[in-house]
């Protein structure tokens, strides 16, 4: 990425986020439901991080990614591996645990096609998450990848359980760097295998132990596009206190705001538990802090050195067009 000076306040801060093109780039979603007439009480629940198709006493994940076309030419390795790690951060979002992965990969010949599917062959093998099929040309005009998970969970972490007087939680690994030229933070490519699979069981085991069942992980809009969807689709408020937010070092945290972390999540949780749910991560060495609130309402708001500012209200201006009918807290 090109040097470039980050703000420091908030107002310079909540700028940078209106036109963050990640975060904006969410607003497609809306597009999208509204052409296909989906709402939140369509088949596989839509705005959460993944399908929710019942299964007996348990739940079947389903999820799919498509990867920016100039991330796959830049970085080819990175986004074969990308695409086994954000998926499975999906199914690890919902509570999951992720069973296989199929891909869709477009090339020009073979031999552009060796990178990226090297990555993912280190990524399902780091992570041990078998790729069963997929669809594969390599006589396309550019390189286009897209990569499906089909993961199961005993107990659901969603985007529509967020509710008054919870807390907000962000966990971060920040064990890693930025993977030029995107914001995009890899904690994993150093990481040994074995401490990646322990640290896949955090999310799924906080979900059966009871500690959380409202969340989603942080994705291209970063943590507060993140939570901008959570807030919509649970029909609430969330405010963001900044100063408790923590980068790793030498990274601003306007930048920090807009980056797509390799291992991120965002929970609400009871009061009663959140502690409990830092403790979780913070055991696998990974940071997590509690770091605002989720109220009655319909706003996202940010406050930072004593001053406070509403960044969206989704009752005026819908993020995904996945808002609840009616708010369901008011």
């Amino acid at each position: 990425m090109t040097a470039q000076t980050w703000p420091d306040t908030l107002s310079g801060i909540v700028k940078l986020l209106r036109n963050d093109p990640g975060l904006m780039g969410k607003r497609d979603i809306d597009a999208s439901c509204n052409i296909l007439g989906l709402s939140q009480t369509a088949p596989g629940r839509p705005g959460d991080d993944t399908a929710i198709l019942p299964d007996g006493d348990n739940y079947l994940l389903f999820a799919i990614e498509g990867f920016i076309n100039a991330f796959v030419e830049a970085d080819p390795w990175f986004a074969g591996w990308c695409s086994i790690m954000v998926n499975m951060s999906d199914i690890l979002a919902m509570g999951g645990r992720p069973i296989a992965v199929t891909d869709a990969i477009w090339t020009a010949d073979t031999s552009k096609a060796e990178l990226i599917l090297e990555g993912m062959r280190a990524a399902s093998q780091a992570y041990d998450i078998p790729i069963v099929g997929g669809h594969t040309n390599f006589r396309a005009g550019q390189s286009q990848l897209a990569v499906s998970i089909l993961g199961r969970a005993k107990r659901l972490i969603t985007s529509f359980d967020a509710a008054p007087g919870d807390r907000l939680i962000a966990a971060i690994d920040h064990r890693g760097g930025y993977r030029a030229p995107f914001n995009n933070w890899q904690a994993v490519l150093d990481a040994p295998a074995e401490r990646l699979r322990q640290d896949t069981e955090v999310l799924p085991l906080i979900a059966e132990d009871g500690l959380c069942s409202a969340g989603k992980d942080i994705s291209q809009g970063g943590l507060v596009g993140t939570a901008l969807m959570l807030a919509e689709c649970s029909g609430v408020a969330i405010k963001f206190s900044l100063e408790c937010i923590q980068p790793p070092p030498g990274v601003p945290l306007a930048r920090w705001l807009v980056t797509f972390p390799s291992f991120g999540f965002l929970l609400s949780a009871p009061a009663r538990t959140s502690s409990a749910v830092v403790a979780r991560f913070q055991e696998r060495g990974i940071w997590a802090a509690d770091i605002g609130e989720v109220s009655q309402g319909a706003s996202v708001s940010l406050s930072y050195e004593g001053e406070e500012d509403i960044l969206w209200d989704h009752r005026q201006s819908p993020y995904l067009g996945l808002r609840p009918k009616e708010l369901v807290h008011a």
